[in-house]
């Protein structure tokens, strides 16, 4: 499940749902740049999540699709959707097959909404060198070039107490984040978030 953007066992999963994003900023993003609100809604690899909860709390009806790489949902019809949501595991880069999938599934006017890192924050310091933390993000990387926007969200991991976040820090990454955990001032941790945004596209006629 894409919930979340690091692999974890289910304990630590749920120690880090608790603290991810409390203020609700990504999917409020969602809504803003889709709509997603009484839409209907692809989703990539998030049943049972906290981020599909959020969505359908807005109104938005959830359709479901286990990740294949590349993207590949064949089970759906053309035209069937008004936004894709993909969060941290799909769209790893732009494919055009990809793409032409998504374009496929969109109606006219839909929206493919892709959730990635950005970087530049705490957390980064804990998951070394990553493609998403400079390469996507730049004008001509990938994403931006294949005429994708982008939304940068400054978001938060934040406990109740410090000592919540560096027991947590020393558990999920070791000696690196017991090492940042002993810099921390205030119980929580800057993230930024990436929302790669954009429209259907249709081939001429």
């Amino acid at each position: 499940m894409a919930d979340l953007p690091l692999d974890l066992t289910t304990e630590l999963a749920e120690r880090l749902g608790d603290a991810f994003d409390r203020e609700r900023k990504i999917v409020r993003a969602l809504e803003a740049l889709g709509p997603v609100g009484d839409r209907d809604v692809v989703v990539l690899d998030g049943a049972g999540g906290k981020r599909a909860a959020e969505l359908e709390a807005l109104g938005a009806r959830l359709t479901h699709v286990q990740l294949d790489v590349p993207f590949r949902a064949a089970e759906l019809p053309p035209a069937s959707a008004d936004a894709i949501v993909s969060m941290w595991r799909g769209f790893r880069g732009v494919d055009p097959a990809e793409i032409a999938e998504a374009d496929r599934i969109l109606r006219p006017g839909g929206r493919l909404l892709i959730v990635h890192d950005y970087g530049r924050d705490d957390v980064s310091l804990l998951r070394g060198e990553l493609p998403e933390y400079g390469a996507w993000s730049r004008r001509d990387g990938p994403f931006l070039r294949g005429g994708f926007r982008i939304r940068v969200l400054h978001c938060w991991w934040s406990w109740e107490a410090l000592e919540q976040a560096r027991d947590f820090l020393a558990a999920a990454f070791g000696e690196a984040g017991a090492t940042l955990a002993a810099t921390l001032k205030r119980p929580r941790l800057s993230y930024n978030v990436a929302i790669y945004h954009r429209s259907t596209r249709f081939p001429d006629p």
